[in-house]
């Protein structure tokens, strides 16, 4: 969806968001975009992103924007209670809530799978919630991107981005926009799925699906950061931490050092 016609499809929260964020973050944090033209310019498809911090779907919209796509997000339902404002932006920009750890989810599945059909370009986060690998790679990846993937036959592209966990710490409600951060966003080749479509039905193919989606997440991140991630990726069930929510709300702060 390119010029007037690109323009045409924003709702007004777009708009705003232009208005407002662009300007914000120019003034908090530089930035460097790193292969946008992977994302395809028109029909559905999917992009499966890590999550480092709550600033993370302003970052990539600003991201994925720039490249002339309107993104569609699985957001938790909570946000479309918060106030009016919020959850007028959500409306106007058609994002899909999420009852995340509830039956309910299986209509935002189903509202996801609609708007790739329709040619949207849907943005989740396959983990689910913000990482709590205690060094920001990706966790375990749940199986919904693979799922709708595997549903609508769409291209799933993996985008991997570092730096907006310095603007906003995880679950910090206070950002640090000085000094200035930067900003690095990164896109992926598409994942080949092609194979296990035919088979989508069989055991184990939704997770050999998600495997590779998240195999393919972790790869760009590690170009992104110049480091290799662990062989086993963190497992919060194992790990016993919580699913959803803040891992540690009760940890005290660190007390400053005298000097």
């Amino acid at each position: 969806m390119r010029g007037s016609s690109w323009r045409r499809g924003q709702g007004w929260g777009f708009v705003v968001g232009n208005i407002i964020l662009r300007p914000t973050f120019l003034l908090s944090s530089t930035h460097t975009w790193i292969d946008g033209e992977k994302i395809p310019r028109e029909g559905g498809c999917i992009l499966v992103v890590n999550h480092l911090s709550h600033l993370d779907p302003l970052v990539i919209a600003h991201f994925v924007y720039d490249q002339h796509r309107l993104p569609r997000y699985l957001a938790k339902a909570a946000l479309f209670r918060s106030n009016r404002f919020v959850a007028g932006v959500l409306r106007s920009t058609r994002q899909i809530p999420v009852e995340r750890l509830t039956t309910h989810a299986v209509s935002a599945y189903d509202a996801a799978v609609a708007a790739v059909r329709a040619g949207d370009c849907v943005v989740v986060y396959p983990e689910g919630t913000l990482t709590r690998d205690p060094d920001l790679w990706p966790m375990r990846g749940k199986t919904g991107a693979a799922r709708i993937a595997l549903a609508t036959g769409a291209p799933v592209i993996p985008i991997a981005h570092w730096g907006a966990q310095e603007l906003l710490p995880p679950y910090s409600t206070r950002p640090r926009p000085w000094p200035r951060k930067h900003l690095t966003v990164k896109v992926g080749d598409p994942v080949a799925l092609e194979d296990l479509r035919a088979r989508a039905e069989q055991p184990g193919v939704v997770q050999e699906a998600t495997d590779r989606i998240m195999t393919a997440l972790v790869r760009v991140l590690e170009e992104v950061r110049g480091e290799k991630a662990p062989t086993d990726r963190f497992d919060p069930a194992k790990a016993g931490v919580r699913l959803i929510g803040n891992p540690h709300p009760h940890e005290p702060r660190k007390k400053k050092r005298k000097t």
